[in-house]
């Protein structure tokens, strides 16, 4: 403790905090031997988001983490990357297929529907095809 009044009483040395690196890039730290955080899941997530099943979702949320995991250790992570990518744009080009097969299937039944159960008609044409409203009933 210090003394105020008297100025010339030892004082305790100031605190350092340790030093540590100020970059990922420091070459004490960076092995290139050592294994890239994020890499084994970067590879899963690329895998998944190339899957036509509806997994781009998984690969997607893999591929951040795995990015995010390599990131912190201050490490690239292409597949990851790309997986991330890969994902996004599968899971738009999806849901803009769903869309247009909705509006199709759903004009085809409002059609049906229009023919059979609102005119009374005894037969309904949905691309090109006859059939007896009671068969789609």
């Amino acid at each position: 403790m210090t003394d105020p009044n008297n100025p010339s009483a030892p004082q305790p040395p100031a605190y350092q905090p340790p030093a540590y690196p100020t970059s990922s890039s420091d070459a004490s730290y960076q092995n290139p031997n050592a294994p890239v955080p994020g890499k084994t899941l970067g590879i899963v997530a690329f895998i998944l988001a190339l899957v036509p099943v509806g997994l781009q979702l998984v690969g997607l949320i893999l591929g951040i983490v795995a990015l995010v995991q390599s990131k912190k250790a201050g490490r690239k992570n292409g597949l990851a990357l790309a997986a991330i990518i890969i994902s996004a744009v599968f899971m738009v080009i999806g849901v803009v297929v769903a869309i247009v097969l909705f509006s199709v299937f759903g004009n085809a039944a409002n059609e049906i529907y229009q023919t059979c159960v609102v005119e009374g008609a005894d037969t309904v044409t949905v691309w090109g095809q006859t059939q007896s409203c009671s068969s789609v009933r």
